[in-house]
């Protein structure tokens, strides 16, 4: 698209931080029109993780996983930000190397392009320079884009705006898991002694019984699995909420998840009822939509490869697919749900919008997306066409719909349910008429059914995504 270079004396759109989304929100509000002062800290003051200076360090890997718009969620991210003009997929485009279906990049030339397209952009200002608190009151428009390694003034500055009690500690995530991949046979719902807590009906969790025998292996398992270490960055950080993984429970006694997130009181197993289960595994509903259903207890720093090992050995999640796996690490991100609009901005302060990791999403691809919609959004707000998000069926408002809303509080009291997430296939509202049939004229069956979803699911959101952009977006759907 061409920029038409505005008046000077415009407002310009200040971002703060020149990672994935902070770049590709500068980028966006470049290319409406609207002037931009990047602000990025390095090499001012440097991260415990970065190690250049470079905009848009990949700081992990430099992968951007999976390609595939048809069968993959992230993929179908892809695609729809090549759709919206991305900067990012741009640039990995230009710098893949192979890995199979998977779009890996070289992580120098990538943060390289990113870095001479915002400097070029005749719209596009950056200053090296560190925000160490809230940006003076004459920003009227502001992004922050800073990560989840924020400077510890400006996150301290958040906090108190925000009125949140802490936003650097351990992030204990437990695993989630596809409802529809849980076996019903083995499983059912009922909630303890069939209470019903606020906005429940009292079949609230669904359940997993195990045998002693099935008990004793799970615990011996937990101990032997394979851990993930705290990075050296990690381990001043405190637990969150006095959470502890459940390895590290099941060390202090074999017993200790019985009476913990295990204890099968209360409960009565409809296919066996007059069997009384050794420990119970629980696991409750995760999102609006009840496509998504999380591990109760179950934060952990066992690997990816132990945790799905393991796991699926409990009755019921033998075939489990799982939409996020569990962790504990350092991360910095707000109560989004319940601090931020649609459109991103602070309640507290509708000057301050956010994006990338802060807002709750995981991975490289999820912050650009975020980041790509902010900029969006904060260009629309100074050219005075307020934007609405992208439909909950494509793969941007599946994400940002997670993100402003599309968690529940919790069922029980206790902390904050919402929790960061990659793009999955069940953040997407389900189909009104699911393939059934493949086509052949034969009936769908296992996993023919599976992939049959997704690729309905993808082409839903591909469609949905160009209405949007053609309603929304007319100057960018011109250019594309």
């Amino acid at each position: 698209m061409t920029s038409t270079p505005l008046p000077t004396s415009q407002q310009p759109v200040h971002i703060i931080g020149a990672g994935l989304a902070g770049s590709e929100a500068a980028w966006q509000v470049a290319r409406a029109g609207v002037r931009v002062i990047l602000h990025e800290m390095r090499p001012h003051r440097s991260t415990e993780a970065h190690k250049t200076d470079g905009l848009a360090e990949l700081v992990c890997s430099n992968s951007f996983r999976s390609d595939d718009a048809a069968n993959n969620a992230v993929g179908l991210l892809h695609a729809e930000m090549r759709k919206l003009g991305s900067l990012v997929m741009r640039a990995a485009d230009a710098n893949q190397v192979p890995a199979g279906g998977a779009l890996a990049v070289d992580r120098d030339g990538f943060s390289a392009a990113v870095t001479k397209a915002l400097a070029e952009h005749p719209l596009i200002e950056i200053r090296r320079e560190e925000i160490d608190g809230l940006p003076p009151e004459d920003w009227g428009n502001v992004i922050v884009a800073t990560g989840p390694l924020t400077s510890a003034p400006l996150a301290e500055a958040i906090r108190k705006l925000t009125d949140e009690s802490a936003l650097a500690f351990f992030d204990a995530i437990a695993p989630i898991v596809h409802r529809d991949s849980i076996d019903m046979s083995i499983a059912w719902f009922q909630s303890r002694y069939d209470k019903a807590g606020p906005g429940g009906t009292g079949a609230d969790y669904l359940n997993c019984p195990m045998t002693r025998e099935q008990y004793d292996a799970f615990v011996d398992a937990l101990i032997a699995g394979e851990k993930v270490d705290f990075k050296d960055w990690e381990k001043d950080t405190p637990y969150f909420d006095g959470c502890l993984p459940i390895e590290v429970m099941a060390e202090r006694g074999r017993e200790t998840l019985r009476h913990g997130p295990m204890k099968p009181v209360g409960l009565t197993n409809p296919h066996n009822p007059t069997v009384k289960a050794y420990a119970i595994v629980q696991l409750r509903q995760d999102n609006k939509l009840g496509t998504l259903y999380n591990m109760v207890g179950f934060q952990t720093k066992l690997n990816y490869g132990a945790q799905q090992r393991v796991f699926r050995t409990i009755p019921g999640l033998e075939n489990a697919e799982f939409a996020r796996l569990g962790g504990l690490h350092r991360n910095t991100f707000l109560n989004s749900p319940k601090l931020l609009d649609a459109s991103l901005r602070l309640h507290a302060a509708p000057r301050l919008r956010f994006a990338g990791q802060m807002t709750g999403c995981e991975g490289y691809v999820e912050s650009a997306a975020v980041g790509l919609f902010a900029g969006l959004a904060a260009a629309a707000d100074v050219l005075g066409a307020p934007l609405s998000a992208p439909p909950p069926t494509t793969a941007l408002g599946a994400l940002l719909g997670h993100i402003t809303g599309g968690h529940i509080e919790t069922i029980d009291a206790g902390p904050r349910s919402f929790q960061p997430m990659n793009i999955n296939f069940g953040l997407f509202p389900p189909l009104a008429n699911p393939p059934t049939k493949g086509p052949d004229g034969k009936r769908l069956r296992g996993p023919e059914k599976s992939v049959a979803k997704k690729q309905a699911l993808s082409a839903r959101a591909l469609a949905d995504m160009d209405g949007w952009i053609a309603e929304a977006l007319p100057r960018t759907a011109a250019a594309a």
